[in-house]
């Protein structure tokens, strides 16, 4: 591997100094485009947005509007500036991720107090990477790189600038809940982004891999996001098992409740990131990344709208069409034309047809004796 390509003890982002950076070789990725890490879903519909003539300057005007300001301010005045004299693990975490990640400018990072394990990465003109005590506290060295990595990838990416809008317009849903149909419209958008949200999320956790190149890491950590830090108490594979679990389990019932439980959360559920991330990792895509084989930045320009929207229509066909839950399997049936569409959908809703052979045939109503039935 040669030395321009290969991270190492020695290999840092300009201003680094000694730090705890692995010992061991990881691949760079000089010119690397954003494009080559990002969920599919999350990657056409950027695409389409920066096509957009005007979307910048729409987005410098609504800047007027967005308390941006307010929160450099607020971080500067009430939380930790990450530097070589502050958290100087971090400095050197964030300046190995932007090295691997090939990240121009360096983002300011701060460290917030708040036991709630959290990281986000906001700003409209220049990306902000602000991460709380409690995430800190609960990661080891390896599981904090990948979340560094993470928030890195969404600065890449340019997700802080809708993360921003986001949460602008939550606190304003809230603010106009009692303007009749005003809360509505706001709270569409907002769940319409939300959606674009977690979709990033699975984007940010594959740039991190992409910095730690630890996938055990990256696993642990989002176990300890669910489970907290218990580590000795906690396994991977179970928590994979978890996942698949979740998937598959129930009937269309439960299909139906997993999309009302995370239609208003931004984040993914942490065994759905987990076993996302690991199936990402063992694809071809992923390999000929690590071999080299990527789009670059200065490729951007001439990404392809209609080519995006492709992959992303490709990637939910094949994501209907190897899923193990109920509703996707109903979707299947109902593309592929099934028969008795009526009765398989009573089935499948209520899990009758598991138990019963395809064949047997169905209870018959019994003839009643005509005048009534019996006399006493």
């Amino acid at each position: 591997m040669s030395d321009s390509n290969a991270a190492n003890g020695s290999g840092r982002a300009e201003g680094g100094g000694e730090g705890r950076v692995p010992g061991r070789d990881r691949r760079r990725f000089p010119d690397i485009s954003s494009r080559a890490y990002e969920h599919p879903a999350d990657r056409s519909a950027l695409v389409a947005l920066r096509k957009l003539s005007g979307f910048d300057t729409v987005f410098k005007a609504l800047s007027g509007l967005l308390p941006e300001r307010s929160l450099r301010l607020l971080f500067l005045s009430d939380s930790v500036r990450v530097s070589e004299q502050q958290f100087p693990h971090l400095h050197t975490m964030l300046l190995d991720a932007c090295y691997i990640l090939d990240l121009p400018k360096v983002p300011p990072m701060y460290v917030t107090q708040d036991p709630q394990p959290n990281a986000m990465c906001v700003g409209l003109d220049e990306p902000v990477i602000v991460v709380t005590t409690g995430l800190v506290e609960l990661l080891d060295e390896e599981e904090m790189r990948a979340v560094v990595g993470h928030e890195v990838g969404h600065a890449l990416s340019g997700h802080s600038v809708y993360r921003t809008v986001l949460l602008f317009l939550t606190n304003f849903a809230l603010k106009v809940a009692w303007i009749p149909l005003g809360g509505i419209a706001v709270t569409a958008i907002v769940t319409a982004l939300r959606e674009w949200f977690r979709k990033s999320e699975l984007s940010a956790d594959r740039a991190g891999l992409l910095v730690g190149q630890d996938l055990r890491a990256s696993l642990r950590g989002l176990m300890k996001l669910a489970g907290g830090n218990h580590l000795h108490e906690m396994n991977v594979d179970a928590f994979l098992a978890q996942a698949e679990e979740y998937e598959a389990g129930g009937d269309l019932r439960d299909s139906v409740l997993k999309i009302m439980n995370v239609l208003p959360r931004s984040h993914p559920f942490a065994t759905v990131r987990a076993a996302e991330l690991k199936r990402w990792a063992e694809s071809r895509d992923f390999q000929r990344l690590m071999d080299g084989h990527y789009p670059r930045r200065a490729e951007d320009k001439d990404a392809s709208v209609s080519d995006s929207f492709r992959e992303s229509a490709n990637h939910y066909a094949e994501t209907v069409r190897s899923s193990k839950d109920p509703l996707m399997g109903l979707v299947r049936d109902i593309a592929g034309g099934a028969n008795d569409l009526g009765g398989r959908l009573r089935d499948t809703f209520t899990g009758r047809a598991a138990g019963r052979p395809k064949n047997e045939p169905r209870d018959e109503p019994r003839d009643e004796p005509r005048g009534g039935g019996p006399q006493g």
